[in-house]
């Protein structure tokens, strides 16, 4: 047990004071809800993977119109996939990439696309109707239902982003903008944390109160952690990864020559468009996430000494060591799409630790004990 400013008890015995729910039908009602956010945050999850795998196939420009309802269906006869077929002939990407791409190989891109759209609506139709059942049976506390119409706010920004995004590669571009294809990823991360973040603190479970520099310190990897899946956005759609092909050295050195690194004017763009800079960027980010998220494995673990924390700790440090190693192994065998489809889902797994190791170090429940049982 120690003992920390103002006397303040630090250790397993010292969880928070908050009444505790007892009743069992508003327990049943919270752990529905829990359900809820986790089931969309996997689909959330989903979709993200498929998206990796409809970039890594060069799919994501297949269709090339935005109909959010009569998109749902697919091509159903040969004269559809034709038309389908010609509007995608008329973009550059096909003209200067794909020229002479026989149907049946469009289709296989089309496929990726589709479903990954597909998935896209059915989180907005998972989110959507169980949360209005959920607000007329008068289950969902006053004070958590402006959180969760935010949420589903950012998932139907996340579809017009998401075109956004495509509209860049359809007229004067063979591929995505970077910087659109960057915040579409992001957006879907953070819309992921929210998820996660706000089942974890509907959990009555008690929890081990600690220090504030290790509230701050996970939520700070949590933070680093996005903006690291920013920057290997970036990597990735600027092909960043094909190139500087060595490691520990990267364009020869382990620090690139400056006029290298920042040739582009006005100064900003390097970060963005700059293929070295962007990969440096990201190597060093990794190698900061690393040692923060082992420092703060070590701080926890010699700091509480009991509950779920300590673990939590160290599983994420061992999320984001297992991450560099796999990101150093795709980038010396050249992105192989295999490893970089693992990687990219080892970047959603260590997201996943990070917010819900986050949300457990600082978890603070909304008071529940108002929750109208009565239909709204």
């Amino acid at each position: 047990m120690l003992r920390g400013q103002g006397g303040a008890l630090y250790g397993p015995r010292a969880c928070d004071k908050r009444p505790m729910m007892t009743d069992p039908l508003s327990q049943q009602h919270g752990r529905a809800i829990r359900l809820w956010l986790y089931a969309v945050a996997a689909l959330v999850l989903a979709m993200v993977l498929v998206g990796g795998a409809t970039r890594l196939t060069e799919s994501g420009l297949s269709i090339t119109e935005w109909q959010p309802v009569m998109g749902t269906l697919p091509p159903l006869n040969a004269g559809q996939w034709q038309s389908e077929f010609e509007k995608y002939q008329a973009i550059p990407q096909y003209r200067e990439l794909n020229r002479g791409m026989s149907l049946d190989a469009f289709k296989a891109i089309y496929w990726w696309e589709w479903t990954h759209r597909l998935i896209g609506r059915a989180i907005g139709v998972a989110f959507l109707l169980p949360f209005l059942w959920f607000l007329w049976r008068g289950w969902i506390e006053p004070g958590l239902r402006p959180w969760l119409w935010a949420i589903f706010g950012l998932g139907a920004l996340q579809g017009a982003v998401g075109w956004w995004m495509v509209a860049s590669g359809l007229a004067e571009r063979v591929e995505v903008s970077q910087y659109r294809l960057a915040t579409h990823l992001v957006l879907a991360c953070v819309i992921y944390v929210a998820l996660i973040w706000t089942a974890q603190r509907l959990d009555d479970r008690p929890f081990t109160a600690v220090p504030f520099r290790i509230r701050a310190s996970a939520i700070g990897l949590l933070v680093l952690v996005l903006i690291q899946i920013y920057l290997g956005a970036l990597v990735a759609g600027l092909r960043a990864g094909y190139i500087y092909n060595t490691w520990p050295l990267i364009d020869g050195a382990l620090l690139p020559e400056p006029s290298r690194l920042f040739f582009y004017v006005p100064l900003w763009r390097n970060f963005f468009e700059n293929t070295l800079t962007v990969q440096f960027d990201h190597r060093m980010l990794a190698y900061t996430i690393f040692i923060c998220a082992l420092l703060h494995a070590f701080d926890v673990a010699r700091t509480v000494k009991q509950g779920w924390v300590p673990a939590s700790a160290i599983v994420l440090a061992a999320a984001v060591t297992f991450q560099a190693a796999l990101g150093i192994w795709t980038l010396l065998l050249r992105v192989p799409i295999n490893l970089a489809l693992m990687h990219q889902a080892m970047a959603m797994l260590v997201l996943t630790v990070a917010a819900t190791h986050a949300a457990l170090v600082v978890r603070r429940r909304v008071p529940r004990e108002s929750i109208p049982l009565a239909p709204l």
